[in-house]
């Protein structure tokens, strides 16, 4: 019975195949995992001077329209990044082209401040967002405010973006 040589075994696999194939199937798995979730949504950005935050579609359908009870309940929501600005400060909201040109509206705690617009951004100063009416007609201002950016086009919400306002005056 003879001694296998290291020359009579098969010849074992480089350290640069293992690595082509670990990265093959990484690749291959993670678009594997990738396959399974939805595109992201349109992207909105307020700014004011030098600071800005973007944020995704909290109610979102893929451009088509959100049924009405969907659109209720989702511009009653809470959500969105905090960001502060000051009565005098100006507040700069920008869209994507795609939802510009279907249409887009500001909403503040729920109510509708403007019509459809259909550029890629549009500017409110600070004290839009909050001035209070009491029902005696007298006006106070609030800490903070629910900024809601609604794609539609005057007719149907296609989605939802939200963003709190916090007075830092």
């Amino acid at each position: 019975m003879s001694i296998a040589t290291r020359q009579d075994r098969m010849p074992s696999p480089s350290r640069r195949t293992v690595r082509t194939a670990v990265a093959v199937g990484t690749a291959s798995l993670g678009l594997l995992a990738l396959s399974g979730c939805s595109a992201p949504t349109p992207v909105t950005t307020a700014t004011v001077g030098g600071n800005s935050v973007s944020s995704e579609a909290s109610c979102y359908n893929d451009g088509k329209a959100l049924a009405q009870s969907k659109f209720d309940n989702c511009l009653k929501e809470n959500k969105g990044d905090t960001f502060a600005i000051g009565t005098g400060d100006k507040l700069r909201v920008g869209v994507e082209p795609d939802v510009a040109e279907t249409g887009w509206s500001i909403y503040i705690d729920g109510q509708p401040v403007t019509q459809p617009i259909n550029k890629t951004y549009y500017s409110l100063p600070g004290e839009a967002f909050f001035q209070q009416q009491s029902p005696t007609g007298q006006t106070s201002m609030s800490n903070q405010a629910r900024l809601a950016i609604v794609e539609t086009d005057g007719s149907t919400a296609k989605g939802v973006w939200h963003l709190k306002l916090k007075n830092e005056s």
